[in-house]
């Protein structure tokens, strides 16, 4: 893997010394990669999405995002869960990627104690039916209490399920339907302001509407997949395309894996 731009200063070119070593081609160590896509050192909720790309948009093959994935991508994504304080996911993602709960990794142990975190991120699943099977091991085996992210007009009877499995439910919307916005102030106000949402598209794409999304690390994989699956974000539009700002962008085999920043993020 090697930095295209350094991750530090996007200012210096490829071509520029690199005393960091952090530009030529060699496996990056887990620690450099934390370094790397550290949150920023403020007390406010960071929201961050990680989501994949074929170069022809495509977010998925047979309905997963494995197929287009690689091995350093896998890296990352194991990266980003060491550093956040919590994985948000909606429902349809949890059933059709088979979520389990997050495990503790002793790469990011001391990382994580540094920072007062648990040893593992919890999960967050948003839904507004709450048609989920509480039987699964996300539910009844996690490391920390897995959370339910749900409406006030959630059916009573899926409620009380959740919380009988050892599921925390959070409120967050008045109706049926999660208030994307209210979702991450619910969350933060919980200690998980380190917040990593991993999709699917629909929830990523509510994220990006109600305007509360504040990085994006998109992995561009190098294949091409026509058909119609769906991109990385879906739902309706926004009134004005809203500008991110390239903060780093490493590659590795072809792979592309950018990360970019809310212009106005704080």
């Amino acid at each position: 893997m090697r930095s295209l731009f350094p991750v530090t200063d996007l200012t210096t070119t490829a071509a520029a010394p690199d005393p960091s070593g952090l530009l030529t081609d060699r496996e990056w160590s887990l620690d450099e990669l934390a370094d790397a896509y550290a949150y920023p050192a403020t007390g406010d909720p960071w929201l961050r999405a990680n989501m994949v790309s074929t170069l022809d948009g495509a977010a998925q093959h047979d309905g997963r995002s494995q197929g287009i994935s690689c091995a350093a991508d896998m890296r990352i994504f194991g990266t980003l869960r060491g550093l956040a304080d919590v994985v948000i996911a909606g429902a349809e993602t949890v059933r059709l990627e088979g979520y389990r709960p997050a495990r503790a990794r002793e790469a990011f142990a001391g990382r994580r104690a540094a920072a007062g975190q648990g040893p593992a991120p919890a999960v967050a699943v948003v839904s507004g039916s709450l048609d989920l099977d509480f039987s699964l091991p996300l539910f009844t085996e996690p490391l920390v209490p897995t959370l339910v992210v749900t409406g006030a007009g959630a059916p009573a009877d899926r409620i009380a399920a959740a919380r009988k499995a050892g599921a925390e439910v959070v409120i967050a919307g008045e109706g049926a339907r999660v208030d994307p916005a209210r979702a991450v102030r619910e969350l933060a106000d919980r200690g998980l302001r380190r917040q990593l949402t991993e999709g699917g598209p629909r929830l990523l794409g509510q994220f990006v509407a109600a305007g509360v999304l504040d990085e994006l690390c998109l992995t561009l994989s190098p294949m091409l997949t026509a058909g119609d699956a769906q991109r990385i974000a879906g739902g309706p539009g926004v009134t004005v395309p809203e500008r991110f700002s390239l903060a780093s962008l490493l590659e590795e085999d072809g792979f592309l894996f950018g990360r970019y920043r809310r212009a106005d993020a704080r």
